[in-house]
């Protein structure tokens, strides 16, 4: 079942999505050499808790997780890209960190996801890997206009990452989301457009674009969560949340910073 939100949950929609963003925006600044990927995890518990709102991975228990997932964001580093769960690792000059973040608030979730380098030894290679998949993200979100289909976003994905040069792999995409995390309709980061379902204003959508650099096969680690590109290959992954609205998108995981 696919939710259409009232103008009312999408309200509690922005404020849940702007926590998402101000979180991510906040973490960002605080990785640096040296952090531990379970200080990430504290520092986002001690965020959630103190906004009231709470975690959709603490109890997140899919079929296809060893669950429940017991973190709160999840952190994947270099050949790790879905599902990161958090471990006793530093980080180190050049990482390529993922944080994805999915919170609930007023009832309703918002979920987000940003890669960036850490340190100043940037691998020019992880840096048009992470500029591709941002451009697919606002490639989708320009797509995303009511009436249009769900198709068109996917295909505006597809475009920029095969434009990059990166296989796709479409068992993980993006997803609605409303009252739960995970949501009808699966929204796979490739696909026709002109196709799929018809979109609403009330529909909210998270769309996530993310490549590994040349494979589209993935690995599952001994921990049955963190997915890891089958050859080792760096990855990157971005997300946001967004409503369509009458006009066509709007973005909800903003940080307060970009209001």
């Amino acid at each position: 079942m696919i939710e259409i939100l009232t103008p009312d949950e999408v309200d509690r929609g922005r404020v849940t999505g702007h926590l998402v963003g101000d979180i991510l925006h906040e973490l960002r600044e605080r990785c640096a050499v040296g952090t531990n990927l379970l200080e990430i995890d504290e520092w986002t518990r001690q965020r959630i808790v103190a906004a009231g709102a709470t975690s959709c991975y603490v109890d997140y228990a899919p079929s296809f997780g060893r669950g429940p997932f017991g973190h709160y964001i999840c952190t994947a580093v270099n050949d790790a890209v879905l599902h990161g769960k958090p471990a006793d690792y530093e980080l180190a000059d050049g990482d390529l960190l993922t944080l994805d973040l999915a919170v609930i608030k007023g009832g309703v979730a918002a979920d987000a996801a940003i890669s960036f380098i850490v340190g100043d030894r940037a691998d020019q290679a992880d840096v048009a890997m992470i500029e591709t998949v941002e451009r697919a993200l606002r490639a989708a979100i320009a797509a995303a206009v009511p009436g249009g289909r769900l198709g068109d976003l996917s295909h505006a994905i597809e475009q920029e990452l095969t434009a990059g040069g990166y296989p796709i792999n479409t068992e993980f995409g993006g997803h609605g989301i409303g009252s739960t995390m995970h949501q009808d309709p699966h929204v796979p980061n490739a696909g026709r457009p002109g196709r799929g379902i018809t979109l609403r204003p009330g529909m909210l959508l998270a769309l996530e674009p993310w490549v590994m650099a040349d494979t589209d096969r993935l690995v599952v680690d001994p921990d049955g969560w963190t997915l890891r590109s089958a050859t080792g290959a760096r990855t990157a992954h971005c997300e946001h949340t967004i409503a369509i609205t009458g006009e066509g998108a709007e973005i909800l995981t903003l940080p307060a910073t970009h209001h």
